[in-house]
């Protein structure tokens, strides 16, 4: 006797001592579909399991958790174009290698494919630490090599025009004012800025409570003149009855918690009345903030604690700025006169 199966079970058939034989081959051909497509498992669901491990386990940012996704679906549609399937089976070094090059041949700058390179590491990984996959088919895989490319950044007297590009006299110019002083004074990310509540605000001591990336807190001080714009804007603020309005810092003009991209659109336009560089991102400030600090004589410990880098490895770069700084300066005073010297 056949013992009941997952099909036969479904098929509502059990073994019957009379009158079933003539079924048998038709649940043993369904049995058999049934047990193949267990096992063919779709890379779909193994990146969704991923992109969960990232939001419950890793706390992940959605900013994060969404470049991910566009990352690892980008690899499964090559997949499909390119051996006309999508199962796990189908992932090895050769479709990894074959995505990062068509990336390249698409004109994804170095940097982009060696971050997306991050992600399929990071995926593989998981695909092996769960038992999906037995071989890490990301493992050796080096990415394109990359030049040494520097972060903008505004000089003192740019930063002063831009933060005083708001008008004054209005409630929006006021907001605005408070929101470009912080996001300076402070070094942050621009979700960082949006995400701020008035409970995190500790105006007394010029303090703010940040949730950066992974969800990692720290207290990042923003010094007087953003704590006067930021008391000044706070009489003007009128939220909408939603609770995530009610305790959100910067508000749009309808009343709710303002986003991201409200941020960059707002920028660009005090950048057009500053007359300053139209290319400017909010990320810039962040950039102007670590490394005016580091020109003034902070240590890249303090600096790396301060814009909450988990590894100081990502605050060198603004070394690299300041030595730059340093060495333009030199040029321009100690080498001048060693050229007068030997006229």
């Amino acid at each position: 006797m056949v013992s009941d199966s997952p099909i036969r079970i479904i098929l509502g058939l059990r073994d019957k001592p009379h009158g079933s034989d003539h079924l048998r081959p038709l649940i043993v051909e369904q049995q058999r579909a049934f047990e193949e497509d267990v096992f063919l498992v779709n890379i779909e669901q193994p990146i969704d399991r991923f992109l969960d491990h990232l939001k419950l386990e890793r706390n992940s940012s959605a900013h994060t958790v969404k470049s991910y996704a566009e990352d690892l679906f980008a690899l499964r549609d090559y997949m499909q174009r390119l051996s006309g399937g999508t199962s796990i089976d189908n992932l090895s070094t050769r479709s990894i290698r074959g995505f990062l090059s068509e990336l390249h041949a698409s004109g994804y700058s170095a940097s982009t494919v060696s971050r997306k390179l991050s992600s399929l590491r990071s995926f593989c990984r998981f695909l092996c630490r769960d038992g999906i996959i037995e071989r890490n088919p990301a493992e050796g895989l080096r990415g394109p090599k990359q030049g040494r490319t520097l972060p903008k950044v505004l000089s003192n007297d740019h930063i002063e025009k831009l933060l005083n590009a708001p008008a004054a006299d209005v409630p929006l110019g006021r907001r605005d004012r408070a929101l470009l002083e912080t996001a300076y004074a402070g070094g942050l990310r621009v979700s960082e800025l949006v995400g701020i509540n008035l409970t995190d605000l500790d105006l007394g001591e010029g303090i703010v409570r940040i949730r950066g990336k992974g969800k990692r807190e720290r207290l990042a001080p923003i010094g007087k003149y953003a704590v006067e714009a930021i008391q000044r804007w706070l009489p003007d603020r009128r939220p909408t009855l939603q609770p995530a309005a009610q305790k959100a810092l910067f508000l749009n003009k309808r009343g709710t918690r303002l986003s991201a991209r409200s941020v960059g659109r707002l920028l660009a336009k005090y950048l057009s009345i500053a007359g300053l560089d139209p290319a400017t991102s909010p990320h810039t400030l962040r950039h102007t903030f670590a490394t005016h600090l580091l020109n003034r004589g902070a240590d890249i410990r303090s600096v790396q604690e301060l814009l909450g880098h988990a590894s100081i490895t990502t605050t060198q770069i603004y070394t690299h700025l300041s030595s730059d700084r340093l060495r333009a300066e030199y040029d321009r005073t100690i080498g001048k006169k060693k050229e007068q010297r030997s006229a």
